[in-house]
């Protein structure tokens, strides 16, 4: 057997991930995002949970989940989001912003939700 370890990032706190798929069950998704220099993911929400790595640059995280409504994640540092709040991701650097993200999403949603309508918030 051979394992590599291909993103790892720290949290301060515990880490719960829970995600009601109800009989349909749930999807794994596993993605690399590359962000440019001045682009963002756009609002949006979660139907259910992702846990990212930030693999370079620094991620500017908007939402109302952070004091103040923003923070900065820097190379190494893990976000976790959760399902139903609407948050952006924006590289506001001069370098790419890649991310190595799992989501856990219940079968048959989208990984993202883009109409805010139907966040819970």
């Amino acid at each position: 057997m051979r394992a590599v370890d291909v993103a790892a990032g720290e949290q301060d706190d515990a880490v719960e991930v829970f995600v009601d798929g109800g009989a349909d069950g749930v999807g794994v998704t596993f993605r690399e995002i590359t962000i440019e220099p001045g682009a963002g993911t756009g609002e949006h929400c979660h139907y259910g949970q992702l846990i990212a790595v930030v693999q370079e640059g620094a991620l500017t995280h908007y939402s109302a989940t952070h004091p103040g409504g923003v923070r900065v994640y820097s190379a190494g540092e893990s976000i976790i989001e959760g399902a139903g709040y609407p948050h952006e991701g924006r590289n506001e650097g001069d370098t790419d912003v890649v991310l190595w993200v799992t989501y856990v999403i219940p079968d048959g949603k989208p990984l993202a939700e883009t109409d805010l309508a139907l966040c819970e918030e």
